[in-house]
């Protein structure tokens, strides 16, 4: 079974201006993504879809395709569902979307998502460990999974209460989607809900349109994403930890 990684990092970021571009430990954020990306040897294709050709030169010293796509596309997902169907990856049966923000991304849990859509959900993601800090953080993504495994809701902002109910778990989502061929073409050929324009969560509309997401647990707190300068820091100094750990 063919797998296309893809990996949709857009240089207009509201939170953090040019943000595959930024550096981290001397490289360019979407260039840590794409190298993580090859090394897990997920796919069988690893390909950067970007809206710019300084993220295409950023990428250039990678093995790695990248391409260019449309400057209007809404999300990632639909930045991703381009480069499928483009000539050259028709035998891709599954495709794999990391997010270009997300250059530590938990490799076994990425391979789980994919298993996912190999058992029959529309669409795999990843939930990791929910901190207490994350739970008011806006910026921390945050998924309700039922006891069936599947996601029922998305949103940046829960009631506290929420995260003790017994018939859920609560879990902060990490920015990873596999998705069949044809739930892929779905979601992307759809006109975002205006549930998910107001909260800025592509995954509402699965959602609505009533695909299956299973969550897999990361059970461990989730590997710093940068959505804003701080959490470029916190990558940094991220880093540092893990390569002195390594030493």
């Amino acid at each position: 079974m063919q797998i296309l990684c893809v990996i949709p990092a857009r240089l207009g970021s509201h939170r953090l201006p040019r943000k595959p571009l930024r550096l981290l430990a001397g490289e360019p954020l979407v260039r840590h993504v794409a190298r993580r990306a090859l090394e897990s040897a997920i796919a069988d294709h690893v390909v950067v879809a970007t809206d710019d050709p300084s993220i295409v030169d950023a990428v250039a010293p990678l093995p790695v395709q990248a391409m260019l796509t449309d400057s209007a596309h809404g999300c990632g997902t639909e930045r991703v569902a381009d480069v499928a169907a483009r000539p050259g990856f028709g035998e891709a049966e599954i495709v794999l979307n990391v997010q270009g923000d997300e250059p530590f991304f938990p490799v076994q849990a990425a391979r789980d998502a994919v298993r996912e859509v190999e058992r029959g959900r529309h669409v795999g993601t990843v939930g990791a460990r929910l901190e207490p800090e994350d739970l008011l953080d806006s910026h921390r993504v945050k998924v309700v999974v039922g006891g069936n495994g599947l996601a029922l809701r998305f949103a940046r902002t829960l009631p506290a209460s929420l995260a003790w109910q017994c018939d859920v778990a609560v879990r902060r989502h990490v920015g990873i989607y596999a998705y069949s061929r044809d739930a892929l073409a779905r979601w992307a050929a759809t006109p975002p809900t205006p549930a998910e324009r107001a909260e800025g969560l592509e995954q509402l509309r699965p959602l609505r349109l009533g695909m299956s997401i299973g969550v897999v647990s990361y059970d461990a707190s989730a590997p710093p994403a940068v959505d804003t300068a701080d959490d470029l820091s916190a990558a940094e100094r991220y880093m540092t930890l893990s390569t002195l750990g390594a030493g």
